[in-house]
């Protein structure tokens, strides 16, 4: 493996992290993603890449080697090669002549839904066949409605589609019903091709308790005997119909009492708040076995349980996840706070698959960029097995079992101006250990009480004392919630396994915006905060007790605040007791590519500096510091551009001579520090299969020279919410 790999290569990989490695290879194995292929590889040469694209419904051909995805805003159906699975090569992309909403196959056969809707109370649509190698129509059928979801019967005999004919949400209070209702259209296959002339028009009106009148079927999924089960999610309810479309039971999705979550938008995880009798408005549905399915509870007007149930299909309730999925986002760091008053983590798409004889269920976390692994061989009491990092938002998800494969398609594409664009992605189940998560804080309770969360890592530490022992702070994401977190790297994966809060005349030291950290030598630390003087939260040092009572502000002096831009305090480390702070990008002073490092005397309270040349940003972009620190002879620091994917540039561990670290006053010329390039973390940052991320934020080096970085998720808003936490030698 290469030792850039995960932090878990370094010789601090102890007895305790060698026994879970032991253990978690006992399991057998495990998925670890292998590629990411972005959906703009299949626009044409000279096509607008600036035009926003999504991979969305996802399916593979029958040999597992080629995938299938709609592309709403494109108004196309994307295909990849996958022959060779950690390489995946573009096989261009079809227009549908509207909006493609799911795809299913048979052999080399694509069924495309797509909808031609002029209004929302005209709806229309179509379903099209096409062949995978010509990627040419064989049929078309007229569907008469909106579709939304495709499945196939497994004897591959016919087709189920959901005709949601959806509200509009602008319209009224925006909520069912309003007409036309939906249905369930039964498409029968006959040479492996759509019978127009036969399609059967489920009727699911008049069962629901909410709009009976207005059912909008949202996800169909047929088992074995032909049985075709069916979420209402607006209307919070579930059918399940023969192939003929007779109606054999339906059920209210009924309501979850949540416990132990974190309701509130507020910059601070606490997963200790309730939310009784909140409603299920199931989206995904998955058959495990011919007797049981799974839904996945994303939501919609009312609801919003953030959870996962497993039903027998004469409705019962068999197992119920309630709160238990959310928490154990939260101890990998990917809770998205930003939605704690909607609906969490918002459970939306499902795939089943079994692998090496275990059944497993995969639940895609819309909200968290996360997908959940659940062996069901008992349905009544699934194991979470793994929590796997996606793109933003997992909307689609095939399971290819006869390769060991599973492929998710994430729809967010946030623009081509260095943000992330959309991804299909493709995971291999292999022998081993998982290498994701890198970092958990699974078994450590928050000061307040439930599961201790986190996110947003901004800046490193290592404690000279304590082989294996790191601290990190996280940024304005959680700004109402300032915490200093105890990393335990020895074990696998690390753990976070103690949160000082900071605080401010004992309450907790709000909208802080913290960058950096370092040991101030008396058990407490120095911590920096990014601002804007023009908000009133200005730049500053903050000297912290080991008690996490602040100790100290230091604002930045007027020469310095003179010449500020919101783009401020990132690093911060102490030579020979004098503070040094990287800032982050140049400020009106500063020559272009210059920055400025920092230093502050907290003997004489005098403020000095020095500059230091970056690498000249590309695309448009932008290339500042991150992160700093002291070892031997020299100053290390983070470099880094603003892009990621293909985009990113310039990831880079760099150095400056201690002996060039000699500040002159503020105000006058500074000296410019010699730099010396130590590592390239472009490799490192793809080394999980995923696309290169943005923020390498964290830097450290422990006593045994041992260099430690971390990646900063932006707590998991616009971003996928991947934490990379890794290790590698320091070279002489």
């Amino acid at each position: 493996m290469n030792p850039t790999r995960i932090a878990l290569t370094s010789a601090l990989a102890l007895a305790a992290g060698m026994a879970a490695a032991q253990d978690a290879a006992e399991r057998g194995h495990a998925f670890n993603r292998v590629a990411s292929f972005p959906v703009t590889a299949n626009m044409a040469e000279g096509e607008d890449r600036s035009r926003e694209s999504s991979a969305e419904i996802i399916d593979a051909s029958d040999d597992g080697t080629v995938l299938i995805y709609t592309d709403s805003p494109l108004g196309v159906v994307g295909f990849i090669d996958i022959a060779d699975p950690a390489d995946p090569r573009p096989l261009g992309a079809v227009e549908m002549e509207g909006e493609p909403t799911a795809a299913s196959v048979l052999g080399r056969t694509a069924f495309v839904a797509v909808n031609t809707s002029e209004s929302f109370t005209e709806p229309s649509g179509h379903l099209v066949a096409l062949d995978l190698d010509s990627q040419e129509e064989l049929a078309r059928c007229d569907l008469g409605g909106q579709p939304d979801s495709t499945a196939l019967a497994p004897d591959g005999s016919f087709l189920a589609v959901a005709i949601e004919n959806e509200r509009d949400e602008e319209a009224g209070d925006g909520r069912v019903g309003q007409m036309p209702a939906g249905w369930v259209s039964i498409v029968p296959v006959t040479d492996g091709l759509p019978d127009c002339e036969g399609i059967v028009r489920a009727d699911v009106t008049g069962l629901a308790e909410i709009a009976p009148e207005d059912p909008e079927p949202e996800f169909v999924h047929i088992n074995a005997r032909g049985e075709i089960a069916v979420t209402l999610q607006e209307n919070n309810h579930i059918v399940v119909l023969s192939r003929e479309g007779e109606v054999l039971s339906h059920f209210s999705a009924g309501t979850v009492d949540l416990e132990g979550i974190d309701t509130r938008r507020d910059g601070a995880i606490l997963a200790t708040g309730d939310q009784p009798g909140r409603l299920r408005e199931p989206d995904g549905i998955q058959w495990i076995d011919d007797d049981h399915f799974a839904t996945a509870n994303e939501g919609d007007m009312d609801g919003g349980s953030r959870s996962v149930t497993i039903w027998n299909k004469d409705g019962t309730v068999v197992w119920e996840s309630g709160a238990d999925l959310e928490r154990a986002i939260v101890e990998i760091g990917h809770y998205p706070d930003h939605r704690s008053h909607s609906k969490g983590n918002e459970p939306e798409g499902l795939a089943f698959g079994v692998f090496d004889g275990v059944p497993l269920l995969f639940v895609l976390s819309e909200r968290s960029s996360v997908v959940a692994v659940y062996d069901v061989t008992d349905p009544a009491a699934p194991v979470l097995t793994q929590l796997l990092p996606s793109g933003i938002s997992p909307e689609g998800a095939v399971a290819i079992p006869s390769r060991g494969l599973l492929a998710t398609a994430n729809e967010a594409d946030l623009g081509e101006d260095g943000s992330a664009r959309s991804h299909v992605m493709i995971y291999e189940w292999q022998e081993g250990a998982p290498v994701y998560p890198h970092l958990t804080s699974a078994g450590t309770e928050a000061p307040e009480g439930g599961p201790l969360g986190w996110g947003a890592l901004s800046g490193l530490v290592a404690d000279p004392e304590r082989p294996g022992t790191l601290y990190a702070v996280s940024d304005s994401v959680l700004g109402m919630q300032p915490t200093i977190f105890t990393i335990d790297a020895t074990q696998v994966p690390a753990r976070i396994t103690g949160a000082l809060r900071v605080t401010r005349g004992g309450f907790p030291a709000q909208k802080l915006d913290l960058e950096g950290i370092a040991l101030d030598g008396e058990g407490g630390f120095w911590v920096v905060t990014e601002g804007r003087s023009d908000r009133l939260v200005p730049h500053g040092l903050i000297r912290v007790g080991a008690d996490g009572a602040i100790r100290e502000e230091i604002g930045f002096p007027p020469a310095l605040l003179d010449h500020e831009t919101r783009f401020g305090a990132e690093g911060v480390t102490v030579i020979d007791g004098v503070v040094w702070i990287a800032i982050q990008r140049p400020w009106r002073d500063d020559p272009e590519n210059h920055v400025k490092l920092v230093s502050y005397n907290p003997a004489s309270a005098e403020w000095r500096a020095v500059r230091y040349e970056t690498a000249a940003p590309t695309d448009g972009g932008w290339v500042g510091l991150g992160d700093m620190t002291v070892h031997g002879d020299h100053v290390y620091l983070i470099e880094r551009d603003n892009h990621l994917g293909e985009m990113a540039r310039t990831k880079l561990v760099t150095r400056v001579p201690l002996a060039e670290m000699v500040p002159a006053p503020l105000g006058g010329e500074l000296p410019v520090v010699t730099r010396e390039v130590v590592r390239d973390l472009l490799e490192d940052l793809t080394a999980t299969g995923g696309y290169v991320v943005d923020k390498v934020e964290g830097l450290a080096i422990d006593g045994e020279g041992t260099m430690w970085l971390v990646t900063d998720n932006d707590g998991v808003q616009d971003s996928s919410g991947e934490t990379l936490f890794w290790s590698v030698p320091l070279e002489p």
